[in-house]
């Protein structure tokens, strides 16, 4: 396999760390550690922060937002028996190493560097179960002499909202101690800006948190004056430079945690010192953590069962195609940041979060479909509580607080029913829509198939006078901020979405028994399918939306913004339109839309912002979704290009949106090549081609999606597992192992007459499949749970043309 080495990094051999060769990235390359509850970043400088359930909410450790200086964080300084002063990653010292190696893992990060003779190995982990992080360093003596060091961790205090802009007012509260008998220091907080029946800032934080050392300390502080010295910094702190922490606790301070460990090394001796920083429920369990691990055995079972995990979660399905960039992807990296950052983190360092989206972490969670379906039932489950009973739902909401916002954006509610038929699909659960869930505003249970159908009725409601739903204050695009206020605005997009609702719910309806709904829906798509081809379509391709005042935009008639690509992407998708114009419009997304990192989501960018479309034409134009490549939509446009049968088009989009491919030239893109980016700056930004937003993007799910299941092909339906390839015609063969209810299916998929797609034959254990069902859609039959089969399967021009639904 490919290593992509660039002059800052490459992937390891497996593919399951990224290997950071110098700590000047052109922007911070970070890891977003989380077992779902506890959570760390950690940059490739050092620098990162901590939190437990909700990074804003429930923040442990201060940071800012800075990705230039990145030097918030939790550090260990290092002290020589000279007063050579150097930290265990680069931050906040900043002294330049002899060597320096940052490794990010799955579920675990590692600092490697030499600094005056002395080795260091510093790895960051967060155990499965419990709310702590572990940091185990390991120093080695790399001279002829013996050497004595002073270590010092340094970190700040926040324990509950962040950012805690009023600290004066803030660190009034928190109150810190020494237990000597634990080698730790404690903090607490008398203050939790969450709500309570007695009014506002008028709870407890409800956790005690706790930093100790396996090592014996010899002097520890929570004074961040005395630490660093008035007026001083953290380059050089004043207790650092003169080697000794000056043992200050209590209510009155600035609250800081730093323990001081002094050891001596023999030449080529190596020793290993345990840390640890959490939030545990009481006293008693912060005791019993700090106890627990500072035996190296139990840190040492500890990470193994974090990489247990993560192998667990992502050997269910493995690809072996000719595109090693493809294949990282698919087989690590996508699962690794739609699960541990977006699910399980929801937070990162171009924005930090915590909070749930009612539509963003339900798309998360098709990732788990095919890795374990039961956390995207949990997913469903978890917001159809939080839905009202008129069908409308929170926006996001928090956990822990469960505040949330309700607004006037329209597609939120719709993403229930959509997720809940791809959960079927994959799943043939139909069991899920018996299960009953409250709603936000009413105790009163109901099953899921009425939350689902509460969500479609209340958007059947907002149509405006064209026939079209109304748009709102956005629709999918939060951009569109303005465009519909008055509610007299319309969107083309969510006309498409609830046409591709519409039918997709029509089936379920029928197989739950309800063939009266069924008929109602898809008369009503029928319906609006006519309207969105007779009132939406501008010559050449579909506007996007009309402001309240009937003004169109992605119109021709526009002089900025004059194609989205959502209004066209969505045409095809949800079969709106009919094939000649389906190709119409993705040629005009080739030629008007396709740049070097992909299609953008509109074009040309506004160049003055209008009150009357919102927040989106005040970016700079090129920017985020003002004309640039928005990597969520853009791997709609890869479906859509699949299921017209262009694989060419299809796969080089999703290269081009690969993060691999545009980390090449790191200079130019400047995000992680690890991770999907939430933008790339498109042609009208003069850092063209730039990416941002990395880790918090719900483009990692699904580009996931897109590459198994539209260029591989490898879709589940309600009939079974379908093989569909849509692929470039120079590939040879590719191969897919994939678990599909409870079945493994071992897949080698052929491809002798080099064709874009289209199956020929079908062996399954050796044996002929059907030719009749080789007419239609080539789906797999279902096996018994537990089974292994192997099936090969032959492209090459079909006898009849197969059309795709997604």
């Amino acid at each position: 396999m490919k290593s992509f080495k660039t002059k800052y990094g490459f992937f390891a051999e497996n593919g399951k760390e990224y290997v950071i060769t110098t700590p000047r990235t052109p922007r911070p390359w970070i890891n977003v550690i989380s077992n779902g509850d506890y959570g760390i970043t950690i940059s490739q400088t050092g620098s990162g922060y901590s939190w437990r359930t909700h990074a804003q909410l429930n923040r442990i450790t201060r940071w800012e937002q800075d990705l230039i200086k990145d030097e918030w964080g939790k550090y260990i300084y290092l002290r020589d028996e000279k007063g050579n002063l150097w930290s265990a990653g680069w931050k906040p010292v900043c002294h330049e190493p002899d060597h320096y190696i940052c490794r990010h893992g799955l579920g675990y990060s590692v600092i490697e560097s030499s600094n005056f003779g002395i080795d260091s190995r510093l790895l960051l982990f967060v155990p499965n179960e419990e709310p702590l992080e572990i940091w185990q360093l390991a120093l080695r003596n790399d001279t002829k002499k013996p050497r004595d060091l002073s270590l010092f961790s340094f970190f700040e205090w926040c324990l509950g909202q962040a950012p805690d802009w009023h600290r004066e007012f803030h660190k009034s509260f928190i109150e810190t101690g020494y237990e000597a008998s634990l080698q730790a220091l404690l903090a607490t907080k008398r203050l939790w800006e969450i709500p309570t029946e007695r009014g506002h800032w008028n709870a407890e934080w409800g956790y005690v948190a706790f930093h100790s050392c396996n090592m014996k300390p010899s002097a520890f502080d929570s004074d961040k004056e005395t630490f660093l010295g008035m007026y001083g910094n953290q380059r050089l702190p004043d207790a650092v430079r003169e080697g000794k922490l000056k043992k200050r606790v209590g209510n009155w301070l600035d609250p800081i945690a730093s323990l001081q460990i002094n050891l001596a090394l023999k030449p080529g001796e190596e020793k290993t010192l345990i840390f640890t920083l959490g939030a545990a429920a009481s006293r008693d369990e912060a005791a019993q953590l700090i106890t627990k691990y500072r035996a190296p055995a139990e840190v040492d079972a500890a990470l193994k069962n974090v990489r247990r995990r993560w192998d667990d979660l992502l050997s269910t399905v493995a690809i072996e195609t000719p595109d090693d960039a493809m294949n990282l992807m698919l087989n690590t990296w996508l699962k690794y940041q739609a699960i541990s950052g977006r699910l399980w983190g929801r937070t990162a360092y171009y924005q930090t979060g915590g909070a749930f989206g009612f539509r963003d972490q339900l798309q998360d969670s098709q990732i788990f479909l095919p890795i374990d379906s039961e956390q995207t039932k949990k997913q469903i489950l978890l917001h159809a509580r939080h839905q009202f009973k008129d069908g409308s739902v929170y926006h996001w909401w928090h956990p822990i607080s469960e505040i949330g916002l309700q607004n006037k954006i329209s597609d939120n509610l719709l993403w229930l029913p959509f997720v809940v038929n791809n959960y079927l699909q994959e799943t043939d659960d139909f069991g899920i829509l018996e299960c009953h869930e409250p709603f936000a505003d009413d105790a009163t249970t109901a099953s899921i198939y009425d939350h689902c159908l509460r969500a479609i009725n209340k958007a059947l409601e907002r149509f405006g006078s064209h026939g079209l739903p109304l748009i709102g204050a956005g629709d999918w695009n939060d951009g569109l901020s303005a465009v519909g206020l008055d509610m007299q605005g319309e969107s083309v997009w969510l006309a498409h979405f609830m046409h591709h609702i519409l039918n997709d719910f029509a089936a379920i309806a029928e197989t739950y028994g309800a063939v009266s709904q069924a008929q109602t829906h898809r008369a009503r798509a029928q319906h609006l399918r006519e309207k969105i081809n007779s009132q939406a379509w501008d010559g050449e391709w579909y506007y996007r939306a009309t402001k309240d005042s009937g003004e169109k935009i992605g119109s021709k008639e526009n002089v900025d913004g004059q194609i989205y690509l959502n209004a066209q992407t969505w045409a095809v998708i949800a079969g709106v339109a009919e094939r000649a114009r389906a190709e119409q419009v993705m040629n005009e997304v080739e030629n008007r839309l396709e740049y070097k990192a992909g299609p953008l989501l509109l074009y040309p960018g506004y160049k003055t912002p209008d009150k009357y479309i919102g927040y989106l034409s005040r970016y700079a134009a090129g920017m985020r979704e003002n004309g640039g490549v928005y990597t969520h939509a853009a791997t709609w446009a890869v479906i859509a290009e699949t299921m017209l049968g262009r694989g060419e088009a299809a796969y080089r989009m999703f290269s081009k949106i690969n993060p691999i491919n545009r980390g090449k030239k790191p200079d130019e893109y400047f995000a992680e090549p690890y991770v999907t980016p939430g933008n790339i700056e498109g042609p009208d930004s003069k850092f063209y081609g730039r990416g941002g937003w990395t880790w918090y993007s719900g483009s990692a799910a699904w580009l996931f999606k897109v590459g198994l299941e539209w260029i591989l092909g490898i879709r589940p339906t309600f009939a079974g597992l379908v093989v569909d390839p849509c692929i470039p015609a120079a590939w040879d063969d590719f191969s897919v192992q994939r678990q599909f209810r409870g079945a493994h299916y071992m897949i080698e998929v052929k491809n002798p007459e080099h064709v874009n797609g289209g199956v020929k034959e079908i062996l399954i254990d050796g044996e002929k499949y059907a030719e009749h069902c080789l007419a239609s859609k080539p789906a797999l039959p279902v096996f018994e749970a537990g089974s292994t089969h192997q099936i090969v399967v032959t492209l090459g021009k079909p006898e009849k043309p197969q059309d795709r639904v997604l």
